[in-house]
């Protein structure tokens, strides 16, 4: 799941090219899975089917300010290049979860799966727009880089629950490098406009803790912390920085129907997410600068008591962000106990 490259920028984004993009962003992508999902369920196994729009019309330099240029340099050589942005992203991706009756440290054990397809991804067009000033429109529709999570603890008592995990991104997706020719600046190394991997491995840490005012659970507040830790991009001496996420949620049940069969699921959701490191190699320019971005929206949907079946939709609007693109999400969310 998630995403997003960033470049260094003061006032035009500026690149001192030696083969690479200067920055990078996470594989995990904070505006996608549902305000109560992040906690282990009820044992069982389940099916789940994220889709995830993402728009956006604007890329954000280092400050949170808007740009509309690309200027790449070669020294003593360099070129500018108009900046266009129209950027939509879908992603689709299937998974399963699989809850335990087996207990770990007093915790339910679960692990899970999740397989995405998508018809590019936002880092990947970023890198594109801003490494070199082409547009990303030569998508394609295809498998991008797969997450498994093989340790997965939950506590639960009557008021909370609290999880702990720990996941992989595979590079497995479609990830590839070209030549492009520039004008001023000559050839230069950049990556393929339809690519939908990262390019690299990512291990993923995530804590979260969901507080229930009611034994019936009818309200839950819900926060989750992801901590992102990369591995090497491909072909490029490139390691991005660490990146840390905070989901944050509040979700209410109101019965539709007089015997509670049926709910109503709704509540204001969100998320924050910031890089915590450097990104570090001799392909990364201005390491210092660190992308992040902040959005919320709302959550609205039903479940199906009987089958342990829920629909939702998701909008998220992104308030801010800082070195990456800054737009808006729409998801529809499946997911079903077998």
């Amino acid at each position: 799941m998630k995403v997003f490259w960033a470049i260094a920028l003061a006032g035009l984004l500026s690149i001192t090219f030696s083969g690479a993009q200067a920055g990078e962003t996470g594989h995990f992508s904070a505006g996608v899975a549902n305000i109560r999902d992040f906690v282990v369920p009820d044992p069982g196994i389940y099916g789940i089917l994220y889709n995830y729009m993402y728009m956006s019309d604007q890329v954000n330099d280092r400050d949170g300010d808007e740009i509309s240029q690309v200027t790449i340099e070669r020294p003593p050589l360099a070129t500018t290049i108009d900046l266009d942005v129209d950027l939509d992203v879908y992603v689709m991706t299937a998974g399963v979860m699989w809850a335990s009756h087996y207990k770990l440290l007093g915790a339910t054990y679960g692990a899970y799966a999740m397989f995405p397809l998508a018809n590019t991804s936002i880092g990947a067009s970023f890198a594109t727009q801003s490494g070199s000033g082409r547009s990303a429109d030569e998508s394609q529709f295809g498998v991008g880089d797969m997450f498994v999570q093989p340790v997965w603890l939950g506590w639960k008592r009557p008021n909370f629950d609290a999880a702990l995990g720990y996941g992989l991104y595979l590079p497995v997706g479609k990830y590839e490098t070209e030549d492009v020719m520039l004008p001023v600046v000559g050839e230069i190394r950049t990556e393929a406009t339809d690519n939908i991997g990262l390019g690299f491995w990512t291990h993923q840490l995530q804590g979260a803790f969901s507080y229930y005012p009611w034994p019936d659970r009818r309200m839950a507040v819900a926060t989750a912390l992801t901590w992102e830790i990369h591995g090497e991009k491909e072909d490029f001496d490139l390691t991005p920085g660490q990146n840390l996420s905070l989901n944050w949620g509040v979700s209410q049940y109101m019965p539709l129907t007089a015997d509670r069969k049926m709910l109503l699921e709704f509540g204001p959701a969100g998320y924050n997410s910031w890089q915590i490191t450097d990104d570090s190699g001799d392909a990364a320019r201005n390491p210092d600068v660190h992308d992040g971005a902040h959005g919320g929206g709302l959550q609205i949907g039903t479940v199906y008591v009987p089958w342990n079946g829920s629909v939702n939709l998701r909008y998220l609007y992104e308030y801010a962000a800082t070195d990456r693109f800054q737009g808006q999400s729409i998801g529809l969310n499946l997911a079903l106990k077998f």
